[in-house]
């Protein structure tokens, strides 16, 4: 379970850090795409913050593993918005399958959480 754990941890980690930082110093690809997703670029900004603040705890989860399945919570529900976001104005399915792989990557992780401290009650 550990290992399992740890490796989706660390993918979402790299992922959410590559994308807040290429959301805060405002990578063409990411301004461009909040553009068709009809959104604020200082929505762009922030949700560069809210992604690295979810590596950040997914960072302290190699320590505090609840943090860390937090994190997870938090990252499945900013993936899920980007994903319907990219549905809302009809992109194609292509566009939205990242995040939607990213949102089950987060749930898998708090699934394996939860299914570990279940295992350690008994």
């Amino acid at each position: 379970m550990t290992i399992i754990f740890v490796i989706l941890q660390s993918f979402l980690i790299v992922s959410m850090t590559f994308g807040g930082v290429t959301k805060l110093t405002g990578s063409k690809n990411f301004v461009e795409m909040f553009d068709s997703l009809k959104l604020p670029q200082w929505f762009r900004v922030v949700t560069g913050f809210v992604q690295l603040t979810g590596a950040a705890g997914l960072v302290v989860g190699y320590w505090y593993p609840a943090v860390a399945a937090w994190a997870g919570i938090w990252i499945g529900i900013t993936m899920l918005v980007a994903f319907l976001s990219h549905l809302r104005v009809k992109h194609p399915v292509g566009q939205a399958i990242p995040a939607l792989v990213i949102t089950l990557i987060a749930a898998a992780l708090v699934v394996v959480f939860v299914y570990g401290m279940s295992c350690s009650l008994t």
